[in-house]
């Protein structure tokens, strides 16, 4: 006789935490090959401060074995959202999604202490929002009231806080909406300009449009942008991500774009996973596929196209950081050392541990300032082993985090985006410079 087993329901996940696959969940047979390159893990010794460790909280929370309580949410909070597990991952894991909706979950159902509350939405709205980000910043160029501002700074975040980089603008600077291809039209580019970029390193982005126009693209630079959501994912917004990502969609729709380009890691790994945000069934979901697909990091676009020659030779030695969400989240690593290793008497030498986190991982140095402090001292002492004149990265965290990491220490090197030397070795000086 035929043995039938019992028809089992599916546990629904849902019914406790919105949003997540038990499938996803699954994935992960627990190996440990994550804890060898989670930053937090080797910094605690706690497996509870590991992917694995945090995997195994968030099937708990979905299976409704434990509530939400002050010691889960701090061992999720410790998480940098770094992704290296993914890297590492044989199972192929989706940590950072599941990541994403448990904070989401998090944000919905768990009551914060009110400064922590009121903190996490003032970075929010403050880095997302670039004339009132400008705003904020003013007074600190006023020397009369620049430490009345830094002690509220201290008072809700602690002294972790960057200071401002040289070059920032008291109010965001401005690209042109199209800028022309130089010579020969090899494509029509949409470019991405940023929440953060225009306020604090508008040279960046003057550098990126002056280099792609180098490499015969013509420069759409679409009003109305808006955030890309990706800072709102991260804390686990997810409706406000929705609606940046809409807002986002929108602006750069019906251009006839051959790409949608990108200077801010984090930013266009965000872009890249706009179907998460979306069920299959949104109809927002055909939209934000088709912007993802069309999504690339400025270097992994120009490495694809065949960047020209630059003739400008910059004899620096130069070392690169791999910022998380370019390396991990986009597995973009070689195209910037390509990029870079085309400048004529440029000498690129590697640095111990490039890829692991610096530390900023979009808000966590105010969040988490000591674990932060901690990763940005590591980065600074490995970036100092190889003696560089100058620091490349792609990411203003960790622009403005390493830069920040660097003072006090005699003949630290400058940080600076992959895209400014690149721009100097065509011959484009930025605006100001």
């Amino acid at each position: 006789m035929a043995v039938t087993e019992p028809d089992v329901p599916l546990l629904r996940v849902e019914d406790h935490v919105p949003g997540l696959r038990y499938e996803d969940l699954l994935e992960c047979v627990h190996c440990g090959i994550c804890l060898s390159v989670c930053p937090t893990f080797d910094l605690l010794d706690a497996e509870a401060d590991s992917p694995r460790g945090r995997l195994y909280y968030m099937r708990a929370l979905a299976e409704g074995r434990i509530e939400l309580a002050p010691n889960i949410v701090r061992h999720l909070d410790s998480c940098l959202g770094c992704r290296a597990c993914e890297t590492a991952c044989p199972s192929a894991v989706h940590y950072g999604e599941m990541l994403a909706q448990v904070r989401n979950h998090i944000e919905a159902n768990y009551s914060r202490a009110p400064r922590r509350r009121l903190a996490r939405r003032l970075l929010l709205n403050l880095l997302t929002r670039p004339h009132l980000l400008a705003l904020a910043l003013a007074p600190t160029r006023l020397p009369a009231i620049r430490g009345l501002v830094r002690r509220m700074a201290r008072a809700l975040f602690g002294d972790c806080a960057p200071d401002v980089p040289d070059g920032a603008r008291l109010w965001p600077a401005s690209l042109p909406q199209v800028t022309p291809a130089q010579g020969e039209r090899r494509a029509r580019v949409g470019f991405l300009a940023g929440c953060v970029m225009p306020v604090l390193f508008p040279r960046v982005n003057e550098a990126t449009v002056r280099v792609l126009a180098a490499n015969g693209c013509e420069v759409v630079v679409p009003r109305g942008q808006g955030c890309c959501g990706a800072l709102a994912v991260h804390q686990g917004y997810l409706e406000d991500a929705r609606a940046q990502a809409r807002r986002l969609i929108r602006a750069f729709e019906g251009l006839g774009l051959d790409a949608v380009v990108t200077n801010s890691a984090g930013c266009g790994s965000g872009i890249k996973e706009y179907p998460h945000l979306f069920p299959t069934d949104d109809p927002w979901r055909p939209r934000a596929e088709a912007l993802a697909a069309r999504t690339q990091d400025v270097s992994e676009f120009l490495a694809a196209l065949g960047p020209r020659p630059p003739g400008q030779a910059i004899p620096l030695r130069v070392t690169y950081h791999d910022a998380c969400h370019l390396a991990h989240g986009q597995g973009v690593r070689a195209q910037p050392r390509e990029l870079l290793r085309l400048i004529p008497g440029l000498e690129l030498v590697e640095c111990p541990q490039s890829d692991w986190c610096c530390g900023s991982a979009g808000v966590y140095n105010f969040l988490e300032p000591d674990l932060a402090r901690q990763l940005q001292q590591r980065k600074v002492e490995n970036i100092l082993t190889v003696r560089p004149a100058v620091v490349v990265t792609g990411n203003p965290g960790c622009h403005a985090w390493i830069s920040a990491g660097m003072t006090g220490h005699q003949g630290a090197p400058r940080v600076r985006h992959t895209m400014e030397l690149l721009a100097e070795a065509y011959g484009a000086r930025n605006s100001g410079e």
